[in-house]
């Protein structure tokens, strides 16, 4: 298995329009440093899943038929708005499969055009090529699903964004199902008040602690906790990282994406 994280970011981004704070000054600086909308792309053998649409030009980036499917995590606009363009193309339908929200964002349901979607259910697999994802309900304002990912080979992998804690059957199945690995919503830095709807670091290694994977990849960054780190470089577990747009990881470990 094979995860590309596309877009690190939170809904504002780094650089965040108008900041002038060390981490934004820094990405505008040097484009390495920049952080899009949180997207990751999961790849086993031929299959190749997207998870979220926050980017704005997957038409440029995944030709007609290059996807297996697209799963998203919630319908809050920064996941979800790469779609309002995608489903105005031409050729074979592409399947999106969503937590159970009514409402979805603006008119996606209503003029869908390309694209098929299907409502998911909390713990009820579903196979998509050579993966096997299991949805876990997550703590968040809308409708949010994390997911269990399992390639045909064994290879677990949970992918876990846009949450604050664990609810506590997304934590038991977790502690049973045993990834080795996970990406996981790290929206901020230490705060002194529990957050609301996004981990801070604390929340994010209280949860590592809980779930002890090999590997951890933090999500979903926002400029304060890039903020953050830079006066505090050195303070993460040796097992836990930072994930930044573009790399991709995969059992061999870290691999810069050319």
């Amino acid at each position: 298995m094979r995860i590309t994280f596309l877009g690190t970011g939170d809904a504002g981004g780094v650089p965040l329009y108008g900041c002038d704070c060390s981490a934004c000054t820094r990405a505008r600086a040097v484009a390495d440093f920049r952080r899009r909308p949180c997207t990751a792309l999961v790849e086993a053998g031929d299959t190749r899943i997207l998870l979220d649409a926050g980017l704005t030009d997957l038409t440029e980036r995944f030709p007609p038929g290059s996807l297996s499917a697209i799963v998203l995590t919630h319908f809050h606009p920064d996941h979800v708005q790469g779609l309002f363009h995608l489903r105005w193309g031409i050729g074979p339908s592409i399947p999106v499969f969503a937590p159970p929200d009514t409402e979805g964002c603006a008119d996606l349901y209503k003029n869908h055009g390309l694209l098929e979607f299907r409502r998911l259910s909390k713990f009820e697999l579903v196979t998509i090529g050579n993966l096997v994802l299991t949805p876990l309900p997550l703590n968040h304002s809308k409708a949010t699903f994390g997911y269990a990912i399992e390639e045909t080979d064994g290879q677990r992998f949970a992918y876990l964004t846009d949450t604050a804690g664990l609810p506590p059957p997304t934590e038991a199945f977790l502690k049973k199902w045993r990834p080795a690995s996970f990406a996981l919503d790290c929206s901020y830095p230490p705060q002194s008040d529990l957050p609301r709807n996004h981990n801070d670091l604390t929340l994010a290694l209280a949860i590592a602690e809980t779930l002890a994977p090999a590997r951890v990849w933090l999500t979903h960054v926002s400029h304060e906790l890039d903020a953050w780190m830079l006066k505090n470089i050195g303070n993460l577990p040796p097992h836990m990282a930072v994930a930044y747009d573009s790399q991709v990881v995969s059992d061999a470990g870290f691999v810069q994406q050319c």
